[in-house]
């Protein structure tokens, strides 16, 4: 499997890495951009290096996680738990985009995170950095649940007015912590959170104006209603562009569509049941605090929070170990679909029984990642972050060689990585001459500055292995977590006596 620090080639032309790895159209599309995210990169440090101080790094640091991928898949369930089902399908929906279509622009764009150095990375995240910079997909989600809450509360009229007030102020705070936090802790650029906010703004929209719709085709229809959407998100994760590094955005991107299947599938079956409340909508979760109390509410939320963490660990294992001889089955037939950095079933004999999962990892690393606390990083984080840095370094090298010293006894010598390219590293450009002294110390530069990039390779932890099975299982696991927070765990609240029961409301 390719390796961040394993192409040799790659390794030795940084700036064409991308050229090599991506459909000219997208290069083409890439190079566009690529200036004005090394453009930003002086302001971002000088922003940074102005307004640092120690109990600002520790609040962007600890607000990021409220934008995180675990803070969400552990929060929305409790929506549904607690009574308010159309407000957390809307959530679910806005969230999953956001993912999925950051992610998408990610894997398509291939561009990378301002320079580190010279900014600082503050992040209490271990995989963040992992991943392409554009667009930012915490501004995403924090601008599209902000707006979204918002757009909600406007349709409510008989809230009070101190009320909204404070739910205004709440919001706000919120959106603007997390999209300002990631230019503060050096994980994105200006166009970076500005997009992501852009496209944030694009979904809740979308979903205040069109999700009801959606909502009253899944609860009233038949079984067309989300075999539908199920087919339409596996046409959305098939087309999801190949990255030209590893990235976990796909990763990311295929649990969040397993989400969203999960929940329209759970929905329209639970809205079809006994247990299910009709009021104030279809598959409802039947709940009033007046009746559950505070005590069984609490019993609730612990048990809801179990079985999705049960269900991850026994449906992963059980997965990963009877899909890689389907997997095999499949590609004997000619069937496969590969994707690039993902490890083909008839390559290996078995996957590791604890592979890593940052979207929600297991119980037991979360005191871990509590008492981690903030790291404040400086110098390459990923293959991306590495090229980056290799390719600036290479435009530097570049202007300083541009000029000869008039002397005829010159020899022509191309730029050390064998490419030519103007002031900003993009494109062509004619050899430099050098007369014979400075060529002999030109190529001693040369040999010093490629084992330069290469220890620097060398120092980036590569990218684990990681198994085509792995696609599948996402959808499954995070299908099946969806539906257990949906149908599930409120038919086990009812089992067990945690329900408000059918008597407080009717059918």
């Amino acid at each position: 499997m390719p390796a961040a620090s394993g192409d040799l080639d790659a390794g030795l032309r940084p700036l064409d890495h991308y050229k090599i790895r991506l459909p000219r159209w997208r290069y083409a599309l890439r190079q566009k951009f690529l200036p004005l995210i090394r453009w930003e990169t002086p302001y971002l440090a000088s922003l940074q290096d102005s307004l640092r101080s120690d109990p600002l790094d520790t609040y962007f640091a600890w607000t990021a996680n409220l934008g995180t991928h675990t803070f969400f898949m552990i929060f929305l369930p409790i929506c549904f738990w607690f009574g308010f089902t159309e407000f957390g399908s809307g959530l679910v929906r806005v969230l999953a985009s956001g993912v999925f279509f950051s992610g998408f622009m990610k894997d398509f764009f291939c561009l990378p995170r301002p320079l580190s150095p010279p900014l600082h990375r503050i992040t209490m995240s271990g995989s963040a950095a992992l991943e392409y910079g554009f667009p930012s997909t915490h501004s995403t989600n924090a601008v599209s649940v902000a707006l979204y809450s918002l757009l909600i509360l406007r349709d409510n009229p008989s809230l009070p007015d101190n009320q909204r007030l404070i739910y205004i102020i709440l919001a706000t705070l919120y959106a603007t912590s997390i999209v300002f936090g990631r230019v503060y802790c050096g994980m994105h650029g200006f166009l970076d959170v500005v997009i992501g906010s852009i496209l944030g703004v694009i979904l809740a929209l979308g979903e205040w104006l069109y999700g009801p719709a959606i909502n009253q085709w899944v609860w009233y229809g038949t079984w067309a209603a989300p075999l539908t959407i199920t087919l339409g998100i596996l046409l959305f994760v098939r087309i999801h562009p190949e990255p030209a590094d590893p990235c976990p955005c796909f990763d990311d991107g295929v649990a969040f569509a397993g989400v969203v299947i999960g929940v329209e599938i759970g929905q329209w079956h639970y809205s079809k049941t006994s247990y299910s409340w009709n009021s104030p909508v279809p598959a409802t979760v039947p709940y009033t605090f007046h009746s559950v109390g505070l005590l069984f509410s609490l019993l609730r939320f612990v048990m809801g929070v179990a079985v999705i963490f049960v269900w991850r660990e026994v449906a992963k294992s059980v997965l990963l170990k009877y899909l890689p001889p389907l997997f095999r089955f499949i590609g004997r037939i000619g069937l496969v679909l590969p994707r690039r950095y993902f490890l083909d079933a008839r390559e290996y004999k078995s996957v590791p029984k604890h592979l890593p999962d940052e979207t929600i990892p297991p119980i037991g690393r979360l005191p871990g990642m509590i008492r981690r606390g903030r790291s404040d990083s400086v110098g390459p984080q990923s293959a991306a972050d590495a090229y980056e840095t290799l390719a600036f370094r290479e435009r530097k090298r570049r202007e300083s060689l541009g000029h000869g010293d008039g002397s005829n006894n010159t020899s022509p010598v191309r730029s050390p990585l064998g490419m030519q390219g103007d002031a900003n590293g993009i494109g062509g450009g004619l050899p430099v001459y050098l007369t014979s002294r400075e060529e002999k110390s030109a190529k001693q530069d040369e040999e010093a500055y490629q084992q330069e990039q290469q220890d620097m390779l060398s120092r980036i932890e590569k990218p684990r292995v990681r198994y085509d099975v792995e696609v599948v299982t996402k959808l499954l696991v995070y299908g099946g977590i969806a539906w257990w927070a949906v149908e599930g765990t409120p038919l086990l609240f009812n089992l067990v006596g945690l329900s408000a029961g059918p008597q407080v409301a009717d059918k």
